[in-house]
């Protein structure tokens, strides 16, 4: 019987990087079978006659108004307001949702004392935070991020108390049982037991943050995907309103991508089913 050497473990290693390339591109592509499948089916039914154009315009003319949007700038100008109006919510939103989702899920007396008001809130529609924002902070931005932070907190609070607070308790009495530091304990076992429930939060939040967005940028603003959809339907263009609707699917789909690129390095350690079956 052989045994592997080092660098015939290394060759294996090295060939299966692209091959998980090539099956990765392969998903990508799988992804994208059935919008564009959805989009040509419909083409083929509006130039059949069999949809009106009023209610619904083609896939064609949707992407027609992007193109000319994008041409003249004012589609980039309305995504950058957006992207940055959901980026600082979402960083004010998931650092609080993290701090005191740690101290309630570490905390017995925190959960009791914070928990209850904090689910009460959760309750409230976003809508009707609105005006009590505007009356608050005002008609500008500070009110839109404030409406965008409180949207993400919560899936990323619920997250990380609930990780927290399920951690099994005997890998941590391994941990004390090796005699590991607080600060090792942490790095070595809380960190990894909770990483994975934690980044699931995060998107969690974010995709929320897009939904809030739109209800910010319903307040008075002048830039922005969501004032597009407004504009779009004051002036009765359906095709400007599915043209800002596809505009934030594939800014949201983008950064969802990119916290799942970014936490790929720090999950390398999962023996996962999906992992195992790529």
């Amino acid at each position: 019987m052989s045994v592997a050497t080092e660098p015939d473990i290394a060759a294996e290693a090295g060939a299966a990087r692209p091959r998980l390339s090539v099956f990765s591109g392969q998903r990508a592509l799988l992804g994208l079978l059935l919008p564009l499948g959805a989009a040509l089916l419909y083409e083929a039914a509006f130039r059949a006659g069999l949809v009106e154009a009023r209610l619904l315009p083609s896939p064609s003319r949707i992407l027609a108004t992007l193109f000319d949007l994008a041409k003249s700038g004012e589609l980039w100008t309305h995504i950058l307001a957006t992207v940055l109006r959901v980026a600082a919510g979402f960083v004010i939103g998931a650092g609080v949702g993290t701090v005191l989702g740690a101290l309630t899920g570490a905390s017995e007396t925190a959960r009791r004392l914070l928990d209850p008001t904090l689910q009460a809130l959760r309750a409230i529609p976003s809508l009707a935070w609105v005006p009590l924002f505007i009356l608050w902070l005002g008609i500008f931005e500070a009110s839109k991020v404030t409406l965008i932070a409180v949207g993400v907190f919560f899936p990323v609070y619920l997250g990380v108390m609930g990780a927290i607070a399920n951690i099994d308790r005997k890998i941590v009495e391994v941990g004390r049982a090796f005699r590991l530091t607080r600060l090792q304990l942490a790095r070595r076992i809380l960190l990894p037991a909770i990483l994975p429930d934690y980044i699931v939060a995060l998107r969690s939040g974010l995709g929320l943050g897009f939904m809030f967005v739109v209800a910010a940028e319903i307040m008075g603003a002048s830039e922005g995907l969501g004032f597009l959809l407004v504009d779009g339907q004051q002036l009765g263009k359906p095709d400007q309103i599915l043209a800002a609707i596809i505009a934030f699917a594939l800014i949201g789909k983008a950064a969802d991508g990119f916290i799942v690129a970014a936490s790929r390095p720090f999950l390398r350690w999962q023996d996962s089913f999906t992992a195992a079956g790529r």
